[in-house]
């Protein structure tokens, strides 16, 4: 099973859910694995980047927060040799999970998995109608909660900047206006609603609900911090020389991994008009000329690809940085008055 990396979870209809790891390739040279290394997956999803590791020869300490990847996986830890243990977390406590010495490898791979937007009852996607849910770890607030309970001020907060949704006022205020005689239960209900009140044009690439539900998977599962706190930890959980490779599908999650790199990189801030600032130790120095994205051949094969960039470091000796949030100037969604689920 370790070499079969086309062969995930079964989906609700009883088939095989067809996973193709994005970028497999390229994370395999960032990453470089080889026996007698250990590899960190922080997402460990259907087991397709993890399984490559596998077959060069490393060890692999697997996380994933979904209960139901972790099921899947004990076959693959099954038939690993000893060489696989598989963890029901969050990647943001990664560094809880390294080895004493440290980890030669972390690969993060950053959004819905396959299996997750193939099984309708998870509700991540509205092209399977299910419950309105789109919770990684089966607990906690749903989407149903937020859309339901949410204030509207709060949901053009959440529509407006995680889903980047530029009628985030018109469908929230929508939104308001209908549940007070009718939750929204399904995702087929919250996707017919904004088609309503957004109708698709004949040039729209994307269905009209896209960003909206973008923005309730990101918030509900707490996505941008919990991949900021993974960066922090990944920088304390590497040796010196282990590599940190993070793949991301849309540009909220790029421009936190591409600001950290570039925080860490030690470059010094600052103009030529104004005093030099002190350099800071470099902790990262990258990995090639930058951002990869997939090839046209790949993106045909597997459209999940075309959205898709990689970006990856080398850990320096330098001792890891206080984890400061404020770098990546994002917006204080925890002041958001507080749902119960």
């Amino acid at each position: 099973m370790a070499a079969n990396f086309g062969e995930g979870f079964s989906d609700a209809d009883g088939g095989p859910v067809r996973h193709i790891p994005v970028l497999l390739a390229e994370v395999l040279q960032a990453l470089e694995p080889e026996t007698g290394r250990v590899i960190l997956d922080g997402t460990f999803g259907a087991g397709g980047y993890t399984s490559a590791i596998l077959a060069k020869g490393a060890h692999v300490v697997a996380l994933d927060r979904d209960p139901k990847a972790i099921a899947g996986g004990e076959a693959l830890v099954a038939s690993s040799g000893g060489r696989l243990s598989l963890h029901h977390t969050e990647f943001s406590n990664l560094a809880d999970y390294a080895p004493e010495g440290g980890l030669d490898g972390v690969v993060l791979d950053i959004g819905v998995s396959s299996m997750q937007i193939d099984e309708a009852e998870r509700g991540f996607s509205f092209q399977k109608n299910g419950p309105l849910d789109m919770r990684m770890a089966v607990s906690g607030v749903s989407a149903a909660d937020v859309v339901n309970r949410a204030k509207v001020s709060d949901l053009i907060r959440i529509f407006g900047f995680l889903g980047e949704e530029k009628h985030a006022g018109r469908i929230a205020r929508a939104i308001e206006k209908r549940r007070v005689n009718e939750p929204f239960q399904t995702t087929r209900d919250l996707a017919n609603l904004i088609e309503s009140v957004n109708p698709r044009k004949a040039k729209d690439k994307i269905h009209p609900a896209t960003r909206v539900f973008q923005a309730l998977r990101i918030y509900v599962n707490d996505e941008l911090g919990e991949l900021a706190q993974a960066l922090f930890a990944a920088e304390r959980a590497l040796k010196p020389g282990g590599r940190l490779v993070v793949v991301t599908f849309h540009s909220l999650e790029d421009r936190i991994v591409k600001k950290f790199f570039s925080e860490r990189s030690g470059k010094a801030s600052g103009s030529r008009h104004l005093p030099m600032v002190e350099a800071r130790p470099a902790t990262f120095e990258p990995v090639g000329k930058g951002m990869v994205a997939a090839s046209e051949s790949e993106a045909e094969v597997n459209p999940r690809a075309r959205s898709a960039k990689l970006r990856a470091g080398i850990r320096t000796s330098a001792p890891a940085e206080r984890a400061d949030m404020s770098i990546f100037d994002l917006p204080d969604l925890a002041t958001l008055e507080k749902i119960g689920g």
